[in-house]
């Protein structure tokens, strides 16, 4: 009788997924810390600006759906790893193009070239959704919303962390140097992710020969309680069928989505409407916004562990309106420096208390979900930044304070489907519990 291994842990599994996510996701801002050097170098618009801090968010949304559901036919590793490989090819790109172009030759013609650079880059921030599966299917489902949180939140305080570090580092080694060191911690990372990651205990059962169904039932004696559709796709098409799934990708794509556009958009806003410079800007956003955002995601995980993901996020939504708000109606530094952080706590907190809820609402496809939530309402990081770009071209440099009327509505919109899937939990569980049966 042959005797069948699980390798590695539960908190093996959480710690790769969270360097993978870490290592990838700091494409988010490849581009908005220092977008004023590209803007000033390519004599960009606000649009074409708006287009280029989100290039990497393009890719980094839409490959979640397919790579999420991946997962569940292949295990996590293998797609990490192709997303961080893409990766490593758009920065390897965008590396030859500023070492031959810039600053003289990086003109408005190579666009379509530094466009398409950023959005192979930004194909790390994708691995999201498959972190998060391979996450969810090491841990038991009452301790979701807490290590999801976890995970969540330290892989996405890498944007906050290069957002402080990119200005610095140009400052110093100059801009070019600047991202050849970045080509290098991305090249380490994907490499230390690789030396690390094991699949969940179902994955490594079925490896050694064992079919879909003595695997799984092996892998319930090893904790595991979560398990894939088995089809790479079933698990995509199930979840779209869900109308709760839609209701979860709407939320995230104010929160999730809203936190990746204003990772790379409050540096231009406060270079242009309180005329920082780009180390202070960058320096301010990681330390107002974007590490306090991802850092709150553990807490906000907890939170609605213990009070309900419905009632902590119509909560912090309202801080998102309100805060955006004042940052429409303000030009006080101390009082947008305010607003700004009551973003993060608000963005922070709705992202963890969405997601609490993807393995609660849609348990019969939480890959395919976890796809399509995390992909589609990531592709917020893409769309919102031209927008706000748009307020730009239409109003001059005041309009980098009135394009924040777009999260407003965003949040307003949000509150009203929160406040819709609370009133409803009960019909949910029943549904839940039907279809667990």
């Amino acid at each position: 009788m042959s005797v069948h291994r699980i390798r590695g842990s539960s908190r093996r599994g959480l710690v790769s997924a969270t360097l993978g996510f870490f290592v990838g996701f700091a494409g988010v801002v490849l581009y908005g810390p220092v977008a004023t050097e590209f803007e000033s170098a390519m004599g960009l618009s606000g649009l074409a600006l708006g287009l280029l801090v989100g290039a990497p968010q393009l890719t980094g949304s839409l490959l979640r759906v397919p790579f999420g559901a991946w997962v569940d036919d292949v295990g996590p590793r293998k797609p990490f790893l192709v997303l961080l490989s893409l990766s490593i090819v758009g920065m390897a790109g965008l590396s030859v193009l500023l070492v031959t172009a810039y600053p003289g030759g990086l003109t408005m013609e190579l666009y379509p070239l530094v466009f398409l650079c950023g959005a192979l880059s930004g194909c790390g921030i994708a691995t999201f959704s498959v972190g998060t599966t391979q996450t969810s299917y090491w841990y038991p489902k009452d301790r979701q919303g807490t290590v999801l949180a976890v995970y969540a939140g330290l892989g996405n305080s890498s944007p906050g962390l290069f957002t402080l570090l990119l200005p610095i580092a140009l400052a110093a080694l100059g801009l070019t140097t600047a991202y050849l060191v970045w080509f290098a911690f991305l090249v380490a990372g994907t490499v230390a992710y690789a030396a690390l990651a094991v699949d969940p205990p179902s994955f490594q059962l079925r490896e050694q020969g064992l079919d879909t169904d003595e695997a799984r039932q092996r892998a319930e004696a090893y904790g595991q309680e979560l398990f894939p559709a088995g089809d790479a796709f079933a698990s995509i098409r199930e979840a779209a069928t869900i109308p709760r799934t839609w209701a979860l990708v709407a939320l995230f794509f104010t929160s999730f989505g809203g936190f990746l556009a204003l990772t790379v958009w409050l540096p231009t806003y406060w270079t242009a409407i309180h005329g920082m410079g780009v180390q202070g800007a960058g320096a301010l956003t990681a330390v107002a916004f974007t590490l306090p955002a991802a850092v709150l995601r553990v807490p906000g995980g907890y939170l609605s562990d213990r009070i309900g993901g419905e009632v902590t996020a119509v909560g912090s939504f309202v801080v998102v309106g309100l805060a955006a708000l004042g940052l429409v109606v303000t030009r006080t530094y101390g009082t947008a420096l305010g607003a700004t952080v009551c973003l993060a706590v608000g963005v922070g907190v709705a992202n963890a208390a969405v997601f609490q809820l993807v393995p609660k609402y849609v348990p019969e496809a939480v890959g395919g979900a976890s796809g399509l939530v995390g992909g589609l309402g990531a592709f917020g990081g893409f769309v919102v930044p031209p927008v706000l770009g748009l307020f730009v071209d239409s109003f001059g440099e005041s309009g980098y304070a009135t394009g924040f009327v777009v999260f407003v509505a965003l949040a307003l919109a949000s509150v009203a489907l929160a406040e819709r899937l609370y009133r409803t939990r009960a019909s949910v569980g029943v549904d839940a519990a039907a279809a667990g049966e």
